[in-house]
């Protein structure tokens, strides 16, 4: 009697049916995260909720079938939040944008997220970008405003297939109006003159897409490549090293730095 083989195992068009699904979960999830975030305190309990943003942001880029992730940035207030972007083509190939529907979510205010990583941009034309760790010079002296901004000022980036990719980073309105152009109406990203406007400001972050304009990179604002780690630090303790005069990495070389996984997307539990 001949017997038949039995497959185990997923279809092509199964696969691609269950990705389907899952995108659309992770997406419709983005809600239940801001949410969630709004109850969190602890940077372990933060660092579990940036993982399942990751999630949503490689469902997007699934979705979009772009380049696509999370983006932290402070507001004009200094308040830190995380955003999704994704990348488009019709405004640039290194060009992000907020994602559409998709509200920028606040860290808790005793919770910060850094790069450790300073870039020093030129202003000129023909760009150059030179990236360092962060250390306790950067931050006292007198450009630590700017640097700071700059370290928690960053993006992690995936591919419509899911991976971590390592990939320049540059910020615009969904208009693609620059510096010089300010009528987009854009609510997330938008030029410093919109977001600053003391009467009628428009938009939370100031966007960061520009060579040659040296007000940017004084901000600490600028292209940049995105970034494959990051720590999560309490904004108390933090300041508690400033005012004992004490170096800021005696706190932040305490801090674990996570990394995320290159081929799966998600945060590597240590």
């Amino acid at each position: 009697m001949k017997v038949q083989n039995r497959q185990f195992g997923m279809t092509l068009v199964e696969t691609t049916v269950t990705v389907a699904v899952v995108s659309l979960l992770a997406v419709l999830a983005t809600p239940s995260i801001r949410a969630y975030f709004d109850s969190l305190g602890s940077p372990a309990e933060v660092k579990g909720a940036i993982g399942a943003a990751f999630a949503s942001a490689r469902a997007i880029a699934a979705k979009e079938q772009h380049y696509a992730g999370v983006r932290f940035q402070q507001d004009s207030s200094g308040k830190q939040y995380m955003i999704f972007i994704v990348n488009d083509p019709a405004i640039g190939a290194t060009f992000f944008r907020a994602v559409d529907g998709q509200k920028p979510i606040k860290l808790p205010d005793n919770i910060g997220v850094m790069d450790l990583t300073v870039v020093t941009r030129s202003t000129t034309w023909n760009p150059t970008l030179a990236e360092n760790p962060i250390d306790d010079p950067m931050l006292t002296g007198p450009n630590g405003d700017r640097n700071l901004t700059d370290t928690t000022t960053f993006s992690i980036i995936f591919s419509p297939a899911g991976k971590l990719v390592i990939h320049e980073v540059r910020v615009r309105n969904r208009d693609g109006c620059t510096p010089s152009i300010n009528s987009s109406l854009d609510d997330v990203f938008n030029t410093l003159v919109n977001v600053t406007d003391p009467v009628n400001p428009v938009g939370m972050f100031i966007q960061d897409d520009y060579w040659g304009v040296s007000t940017y990179a004084d901000l600490g604002l600028g292209p940049e490549s995105s970034r494959n780690n990051f720590v999560i630090y309490e904004t108390d303790k933090f300041k508690d090293a400033y005012k004992r005069g004490v170096p800021y990495s005696e706190y932040l070389n305490q801090l674990d730095v996570i990394y995320t996984n290159p081929y799966t997307g998600t945060i590597i539990q240590q």
